[in-house]
């Protein structure tokens, strides 16, 4: 099933590592991976940090603009 999904001019033309997940054409330096793997690694950065301040945000400050938008009936008149 796989085989059907890239032709194969397209898998003569990628590297070994990429054939049968890519389609088109290959990377043409190897700067393109180190690219890639940099994109790769600032992506799981921030998806790693967006869930764990997500989860606990950690501000403790009662003056956090957090505390005025939960409390909002407390500061109005």
């Amino acid at each position: 099933m796989i085989y059907l999904l890239f032709c194969p001019a397209c898998e003569k033309a990628q590297p070994r590592v990429l054939r049968g997940i890519t389609h088109g054409a290959g990377p043409e330096s190897q700067w393109d991976y180190v690219i890639a793997a940099t994109v790769a690694v600032i992506t799981v950065l921030t998806l790693y940090y967006s869930i764990k301040w997500l989860i606990k945000p950690g501000e403790k400050s009662t003056a956090h603009i957090k505390h005025f938008i939960i409390n909002h009936d407390q500061y109005e008149g």
